[in-house]
């Protein structure tokens, strides 16, 4: 007589398992996709009432990952301080935040009118959404990292691309990328404007990039889920799919230059050339790609220029991430075997150590 085994389900959907994480994941990217939608909106119509069919997808994948997230937390033991494993906690916070900056939204439509523009970036309670957008999209970014996860999740790694669209969706009217069509139209001032604009864009992308590789040993292809995920949302708001290939070269070669240089703390020179390498690569592409294209007006010299001082933006933040000790070796001009010995006395320093 033969015993059948037991058809094992799908595993409960609770804090303890990836499949919440990828909810999450999911959830959060439907309420980032109406956010964006949302701003293509007000690129093609004029929009006059808060109550629209792109605000009504951004509320409703909104309201789907806050019911997640409190229903959830509800079965666990209730709405109170310690039932949220950690991770979560800020998540749920910012579903509070969010919901208060879309009340507050409505009303500061109703006294101030809709905004437009840049006006609509810096807006109060849309920093306020923002906010609590991030907080609700990175949960499982923060659970990754409480669990002590050294090999990176995917749903983490999403998580994180997730954040990067958020701020880049926000830092818009710094971002030559998705303004080239104004600043290829402009003068001295444009052009400089312009160029701040690729330094605050290398920093976002690096930043966000080594946060990555410095925590976690990645997966192949974890770079370019970065890179790409994140510039989809901004290429819609646009409509300018020229750069796809640009933006996916580049999350390529960025996980190209990951297990090649293999940057990390103990190889400080190597997550700095790494640091140097991933901006430099982004704006080289994807500047030329627009001049192709007729979008950027920009000299040879002006586009060399900013592939510079994005490569020197990135390698100056990779100082931030390294540890003390071995920023400290690579500014003294020393090799780790090859330093000078202070003398007992406290005086001079002695001859340098040889390996």
């Amino acid at each position: 007589m033969t015993t059948r085994r037991p058809t094992r389900g799908l595993a409960p959907l609770t804090f303890a398992t990836g499949t919440f994480d990828w909810a999450v994941v999911g959830l959060g990217s439907l309420m980032l996709f109406g956010v964006h939608l949302d701003a293509w909106a007000h690129h093609r119509f004029a929009l006059e009432s808060f109550f629209t069919p792109w605000h009504g997808l951004l509320y409703a994948g909104f309201a789907l990952l806050a019911l997640l997230l409190a229903g959830t937390a509800l079965r666990e033991g209730g709405l109170r301080p310690g039932v949220m494993p950690a991770g979560y906690g800020p998540a749920l916070v910012g579903a509070g935040l969010f919901a208060l900056g879309g009340v507050s939204d409505l009303v500061w439509h109703t006294l101030f009118g809709i905004e437009v523009s840049v006006e609509a970036l810096l807006s109060p309670p849309h920093l306020l959404l923002a906010l609590g957008a991030g907080l609700m999209v990175t949960g499982p970014l923060r659970a990754a990292l409480a669990r002590g996860e050294t090999r990176a999740p995917w749903p983490a790694l999403a998580s994180l691309a997730l954040l990067l669209a958020l701020l880049t969706f926000f830092t818009t009217y710094a971002n030559p990328l998705t303004e080239a069509g104004e600043l290829g139209q402009g003068g001295e001032l444009t052009q400089a404007l312009g160029v701040a604009g690729v330094l605050v864009q290398a920093a976002l992308l690096t930043g966000t990039l080594l946060f990555a590789v410095r925590r976690f040993a990645l997966p192949p292809l974890g770079l370019t889920l970065i890179v790409t995920l994140s510039s989809v949302l901004m290429l819609l708001v646009h409509v300018n799919y020229v750069l796809l290939p640009a933006l996916l070269a580049t999350g390529l070669l960025a996980d190209g230059y990951a297990a090649w240089l293999r940057p990390a703390a103990q190889q400080a020179r190597a997550f700095q050339v790494f640091a140097a390498l991933v901006p430099a690569t982004l704006f080289a592409l994807t500047l030329p790609t627009l001049a192709y294209t007729g979008l950027l007006g920009w000299s040879v010299t002006l586009t060399s220029g900013a592939v510079t001082l994005a490569a020197l933006t990135g390698w100056l933040l990779s100082f931030a991430f390294l540890p003390l000790k071995e920023t400290h070796d690579q500014i003294d001009g020393w090799p780790l075997d090859c330093r000078p010995e202070a003398s007992p006395a406290g005086g001079r320093p002695g001859p340098p150590r040889l390996p």
